[in-house]
């Protein structure tokens, strides 16, 4: 079975027999936290007459040192009239500082490319595809000036997503400080992920006072505000609940003994009755 990719991006290459340039990147896209582009050499790239075509790390100059990216990915060149006549490469390689932009410098010919109803361009317009798994990442990720570890980026992005404004005004220059906020706020939000019984009244305290800290860093956390209030009502009705359990437990433990006792009784009753009704035996009577 088929290896799935994390993400597709396509790239549709406008009056692509006009270009003039040397040289075009597509625009940025993200996977995981990782920025990406595709880079395209119209005329080729160190070689005559193909179409040459390259993945790249789009922030490559502004990462960390020592970072390292582990990627499968396929590059797919769509034929337009035929999906089954596209062409197309995969490959599984590290990426790092030195080598940032892997690729295929003979993707396809532009006699192929260019032939009369080859179904590659239709209307001027080259459309190209690219599927990407990121097996592993080595070294921080940058996200929104954010370096992370590659296990944060995910809820890092994810948090984005929802609420793109959270960081906007966080006036914090200092990379590692930056950096260790951010670790705090995803800290706390595994905090109040929690199952209520789990998680004490000290720690709520504490989750008030970092809430502080964050604001006060320049961090737009309204919406966590309003999710801290409603597991600080599920704790108090989860405290609460706990000592109508307790109260409802005792309660209908001695009710039961009450039920055991007048079922003890009820016995003693009907066995005494059961005596009352036994005639009398001549033997008793003479006795």
């Amino acid at each position: 079975m088929e290896k799935k990719f994390d993400k597709k991006f396509t790239w549709v290459i406008k009056d692509f027999s006009s270009l003039k340039s040397v040289n075009i990147l597509s625009d940025i896209f993200v996977i995981r936290g990782c920025k990406w582009r595709l880079s395209a050499y119209p005329k080729g790239n160190k070689v005559h007459n193909f179409l040459s075509l390259f993945l790249e790390v789009a922030d490559y100059g502004s990462l960390p040192s020592g970072w390292r990216r582990h990627v499968r990915y396929r590059l797919i060149v769509v034929n337009q009239r035929s999906e089954t006549l596209s062409r197309q490469h995969e490959v599984e390689l590290w990426y790092n500082e030195k080598s940032y932009s892997w690729g295929f410098p003979s993707m396809l010919s532009l006699d192929e490319i260019n032939a009369q109803d080859s179904g590659f361009l239709v209307n001027g317009e080259l459309k190209i595809v690219v599927e990407i798994e990121l097996l592993e990442i080595i070294g921080k990720v940058d996200v929104n000036g954010f370096h992370l570890l590659s296990s944060q980026v995910e809820s890092v992005s994810r948090m984005f997503e929802k609420h793109p404004e959270t960081a906007s005004e966080v006036h914090l220059k200092n990379p590692n400080l930056r950096t260790g906020y951010m670790s705090l706020l995803l800290s706390l939000i595994d905090t109040l992920c929690q199952p209520p019984h789990k998680l004490p009244k000290d720690d709520l305290e504490e989750v008030q006072y970092t809430l502080e800290s964050l604001t006060d860093a320049g961090f737009k956390l309204d919406w966590l505000e309003k999710k801290i209030s409603r597991v600080s009502e599920r704790k108090e009705k989860e405290e609460e609940g706990e000592i109508r359990r307790q109260e409802i437990e005792k309660e209908l433990k001695d009710l039961k003994q009450k039920c055991s006792d007048v079922e003890a009784q009820l016995e003693k009753e009907k066995s005494e009755a059961l005596a009352a009704k036994t005639p009398i035996s001549f033997d008793d009577i003479i006795q």
